[in-house]
């Protein structure tokens, strides 16, 4: 597990007053590379093993990130609401930066986001695959990403491009106001309800989203549409 002092890391120069915060479950095969890349520009990163079964706790701890494990499996909305409790207590935390396991995300995006936060003193900015043309989820998860985006909007009345993007980036001030209840993918429409009421100010940045053969081969934009739609359906 990862034990870098604050001073040593600040002396190697990374980001010691952000904490990369990562839901995990069952991604052991591609973590340790999620986890390294991110140690290259942050010292602080804290992993929530949602009960994986593949070694993935400790695929990310032999990486450098601290993990916390949840004994059973409670839903990424669960493991998020873990991994953001944590960071926000720490001492010296001022950001948090939501992260995804699998490797979709690219941290070129997410330091960009932090900048904008930094410079324009936004609170919250959330991430958009679909502010340019560098993503292409497919036919089938477009619709559904932007039927969700119609319904997210209505109900948050924020005005998103996209609302289920797991890249965020928040102030300790907008991270201490989630108290997230929803445990599966209904959870990505509550943060942005919540958000929204804090009346902190927001922005949204162009990310690409990687949809590589790793995350293919899993079926998960399949798979994530359909828990999407469900989601909207049931709640």
């Amino acid at each position: 597990m990862h034990t870098e002092s604050s001073n040593e890391a600040s002396q190697s120069g990374l980001d010691t007053s952000t904490w990369i915060v990562i839901p995990l479950y069952n991604e052991a095969s591609v973590i340790g590379g999620v986890v390294s890349e991110l140690r290259g520009h942050f010292a602080n990163i804290v992993c929530v093993d949602d009960g994986s079964t593949d070694g993935s706790a400790h695929a990310a701890a032999a990486a450098g990130a601290r993990v916390i494990s949840h004994p059973l499996n409670l839903g990424q909305g669960a493991a998020l609401q873990t991994a953001i409790s944590y960071a926000v207590a720490q001492p010296g935390c001022e950001h948090i930066i939501t992260f995804d396991a699998d490797g979709q995300h690219r941290i070129i995006d997410a330091l960009q986001m932090l900048e904008r936060a930094r410079t324009e003193k936004l609170d919250i900015v959330f991430g958009s695959r679909f502010l340019d043309d560098r993503t292409n989820p497919g036919i089938l998860k477009r619709i559904v990403l932007k039927t969700a985006v119609g319904v997210t909007n209505v109900t948050t009345g924020l005005k998103l491009t996209d609302a289920h993007n797991g890249l965020r980036v928040l102030s300790l001030e907008a991270a201490s106001r989630l108290t997230l209840q929803q445990d599966r993918m209904a959870h990505a429409t509550e943060i942005v309800l919540q958000l929204g009421r804090t009346g902190l100010p927001w922005g949204e940045s162009p990310v690409e989203v990687l949809y590589t053969d790793y995350s293919k081969a899993k079926g998960q934009s399949l798979l994530n549409s359909i828990n999407i739609l469900f989601d909207l359906v049931v709640n």
